[in-house]
């Protein structure tokens, strides 16, 4: 199965939740997150990414579907314990054919800032690095969607503006659409769209400008 970039970008651009306001819990962010990833499966309706029915897709349908094309951070890292920073960007690439996939992970590692940390392993480091060893495997494929889950909840102020700003500036570049659970009033406020949920229900859907 293949799809050009240029097909991928007729995603919605920069589609981002919630605004600072939200509910901490329980109104169905991280939920929406998982169906839309083909994570979970909706109790009904269709789900499509691009030109893709993910509803229509099995297990192994939906990861060929989303590999090298989505990207996905949560708010548990699923980082492998007995592979190092650099291994744990490096092997999916590997894993999915790419010739130069340790330079395309040192690369990323580089980029949030863990250039230094690129041979420890997920115990030797702390919950922010983790974190943003999560991030870089994701943005390693160079996709055209990125699911993040509070991608800076666990990152200092400066760290985690930095790697918004990297994020913003990927969109900018290549257009990758970002789909961001926040609940960062400054994140928000750099949204292109905003969609709100309280119990489980969209209650507002603004646009920027």
């Amino acid at each position: 199965m293949s799809r050009s970039r240029s097909n991928w970008r007729a995603l919605p651009t920069r589609w981002r939740a919630p605004p600072p306001n939200w509910p901490r819990s329980g109104s169905g962010k991280s939920s929406l997150l998982a169906v839309l990833a083909g994570l979970e499966r909706p109790r009904s309706g269709r789900v499509r990414v691009g030109d893709e029915d993910f509803t229509a897709l099995d297990e192994d349908g939906l990861a060929v579907a989303r590999r090298g094309r989505i990207g996905i951070v949560l708010q548990a890292f699923h980082l492998l314990p007995t592979m190092t920073a650099l291994e744990n960007v490096a092997v999916p690439l590997e894993l999915a054919g790419s010739a130069r996939a340790f330079e395309r992970a040192r690369a990323e590692l580089a980029a949030v800032g863990l250039a230094d940390r690129i041979d420890h392993y997920p115990a030797q480091l702390s919950g922010g690095e983790q974190q943003r060893v999560a991030i870089a495997r994701a943005m390693a494929s160079e996709p055209m969607l990125l699911f993040a889950d509070e991608p800076t909840g666990n990152l200092d102020t400066a760290t985690g503006a930095a790697i918004m700003d990297m994020l913003f500036a990927r969109h900018a570049a290549s257009g990758v659409t970002l789909f961001v659970i926040t609940h960062d009033p400054a994140l928000a406020a750099r949204c292109a769209r905003v969609i709100e949920l309280a119990d489980g229900r969209i209650v507002a859907d603004r646009r920027a400008g």
